[in-house]
């Protein structure tokens, strides 16, 4: 007789064995992929938003440098003797509206602020090139030019840095320069002792309490008014401090606990509350995003000192 053949084959247990170590390998091999792209996310939000901060704060700054522009060939804008800086605190605009008329507050925007460059133009009608408001657009010889940054909402929901302008047209509008921000703030150096050097860093609120404390003379408004921009604290300005907070889109940072973000580091104005943004008084959405802080200080050439 011929001995019976062995079995081939696998059995039951070897095969719920082989299914469990495919289903671990299998589930590593996703939390890996997750875990990998969680970080291309935060490196890939992280890149955007240093690109958006270091071109925001570069076009403010280009702005900034052209503030004290005179033209000696072609006249000494800003005309009226009217201050090339001013600004608002917790305030917004509308994109229509001419210059920083029918601003608002900034309820929304972590008290977000408004600053407002005025500058000459440069050749001939239309400009050379050489001088340029923040949208690109050029500035002529004898016209003023304006660049005003301040936050707004968009259509979405998101809030962004805008710059309003005004066009060749003289019509009145504003474009986004960066979106996701939290707050932008400013504070601006005054010179008490005319020797070109920054003696106090105000906001603008504090400047403007300078202003209203000035004593003027003339009989009537339009006398004193005309005082007022001979002596406004505002041509005494002879640096700017801007920060501005950016986010990135959402679930774009790892939990972790919440950050408490001070714009311009140990100085908090109980009185400005954008100067501090609270994770933790965020909803959970706005919470888990990566952040980035930019801050950056400007020398003017004071021509107004």
């Amino acid at each position: 007789m011929r001995a019976p053949g062995r079995q081939g084959g696998i059995g039951l247990a070897e095969m719920l064995v082989a299914l469990g170590l495919g289903l671990v390998v299998a589930l590593a091999a996703a939390a890996m992929l997750l875990v990998a792209n969680g970080d291309f996310a935060q490196h890939a939000a992280s890149a955007r938003i240093d690109d958006g901060g270091r071109y925001a704060l570069e076009l403010v700054g280009q702005a900034l440098r052209q503030a004290a522009w005179t033209d000696l060939d072609a006249g000494t804008p800003p005309p009226d003797g009217d201050a090339a800086i001013a600004g608002l605190d917790n305030r917004t605009l509308p994109r229509m509206a001419a210059g920083m008329e029918e601003a608002s507050p900034a309820r929304t925007l972590h008290g977000s602020d408004v600053l407002a460059i005025r500058f000459a133009g440069s050749g001939t009608d239309g400009g050379d090139g050489s001088i340029v408001d923040c949208a690109g657009f050029t500035v002529g010889a004898g016209e003023a030019g304006w660049s005003i940054f301040y936050v707004g909402t968009a259509g979405d929901g998101e809030t962004e840095l805008r710059c309003k302008y005004r066009g060749n047209s003289g019509a009145w509008n504003a474009d986004a320069i960066v979106r996701g921000v939290d707050s932008f703030q400013v504070l601006y150096g005054l010179d008490t002792d005319a020797d070109g050097i920054p003696n106090r860093y105000l906001n603008a609120t504090a400047v403007h309490a300078l202003d209203a404390a000035l004593p003027l003379s003339g009989a009537t408004h339009q006398e004193r008014a005309l005082d007022l921009r001979r002596k406004t604290h505002w041509k005494r300005i002879v640096a700017v401090r801007a920060a501005l907070l950016l986010h990135g889109e959402a679930r774009s940072r790892a939990g972790s606990l919440p950050v408490r973000w001070q714009l311009f580091g140990g100085r908090v104005d109980p009185d400005d509350p954008g100067t501090l943004v609270d994770e933790a008084a965020m909803p959970e959405p706005l919470r888990l995003r990566a952040r980035r802080l930019f801050d950056t200080v400007v020398l003017l050439r004071n021509r107004d000192g």
